[in-house]
């Protein structure tokens, strides 16, 4: 039974940097814009958190946790969604492509990280050993008395702050899309920008906002990663393909946020599938590791042979859109 348990928990813990990326990409997705950039956007708001936290608590002779985690929280968002703006420019205003400055957003992302988290490392004494142990004990502090109920209280309550936040992220980020206003224009903008720019909504503000919200969200998977599930240290290029990961929830979830974070989940649970199954040779490990991708295509291929607009992605996706084209 603990195994179990222990299975589940290390599922979940998997899946958020998994559900804050795929949630971001579907705000993001549902303007119109594919972003590619995701997994370099998880990577800035992983170091931009991590050295905010940093330069923190060594500043302040007495660190104040929640303060360090409010000001690695603020990076973090900053960091991230200033990505996403200039990534917004490149594509919006100037109509580069849209798939070459997102692959190029995660090269720089994963650069930009890799090389300011050596170099904190460095100011902090060695490869691995930045002191961000305040600003990391409060991002990973549990719900009191809670944590303690036997079984519920691992499944549910033995989690930090973003694990939480995650979640209700991604049932707020549907709520919004699917039953309010504002919403109801994003998804207007996504599946006809000229129809929803003659009807009177402004498509390249509605576009802009889609996407630097989406990125500074994104930008959450990667402080979680590395304050919440890594405890506060950086290892380059550490975060493996759980960019690329997020990318692909976005079709299995059918752009639909409440079920990217079951989906988040069961992403997590085979990523880690391959360690608790014994005697498995290091290439049927890789076999194992390729599961999320094969479920994520049949996903796409059953979706395509249905013509429901619910499961279908966004009509102009990826399209660039000038108004003096219509």
């Amino acid at each position: 039974m603990s195994i179990v348990i222990t299975f589940i928990q290390k599922a979940i813990s998997q899946g958020i940097s998994i559900l804050f990326g795929a949630t971001g990409e579907i705000v993001t997705e549902k303007s119109g814009n594919l972003n590619l950039g995701i997994p370099g956007l998880m990577y800035m708001g992983g170091i931009a958190g991590l050295v905010g936290a940093f330069f923190y608590e060594n500043t302040v002779s007495v660190p104040v946790p929640f303060i360090g985690m409010l000001i690695s929280f603020g990076t973090s968002l900053v960091c991230a969604g200033f990505g996403a703006l200039i990534y917004s420019f490149l594509t919006i205003s100037l109509r580069a492509n849209q798939n070459v400055v997102g692959l190029a957003l995660t090269t720089f992302g994963i650069g930009f990280g890799n090389f300011f988290g050596g170099s904190i490392s460095k100011l902090a004494g060695g490869v691995g050993q930045v002191s961000v142990a305040a600003t990391a004990g409060a991002f990973q502090k549990q719900i009191p008395v809670l944590k303690n109920i036997p079984v519920a209280g691992k499944l549910l309550f033995s989690y930090g702050f973003l694990t939480y936040l995650s979640i209700i992220l991604a049932f707020l980020t549907a709520f919004v899309i699917t039953r309010t206003r504002v919403g109801l224009n994003l998804r207007s903008v996504g599946e006809n920008p000229a129809t929803a720019d003659a009807a009177g909504i402004n498509v390249v503000r509605y576009k802009y906002f889609a996407t630097v919200i989406g990125g500074a969200i994104a930008g959450l998977g990667g402080l979680y990663f590395v304050m919440e599930y890594l405890g506060g240290t950086w290892t380059n290029n550490g975060f493996g393909d759980r960019g690329w990961l997020a990318i692909a929830m976005v079709i299995f979830a059918l752009w639909d946020s409440r079920k990217a974070v079951m989906g988040a989940f069961l992403f997590g649970a085979l990523y880690i599938l391959y360690l608790y199954i014994p005697g498995l040779t290091r290439g049927t490990q890789e076999l194992f590791k390729m599961l999320q991708y094969v479920v994520t295509i049949v996903v796409l291929v059953a979706t395509s042979m249905h013509s429901n607009r619910e499961i279908q992605p966004p009509e102009s996706l990826g399209e660039p859109y000038f108004r003096e084209d219509r």
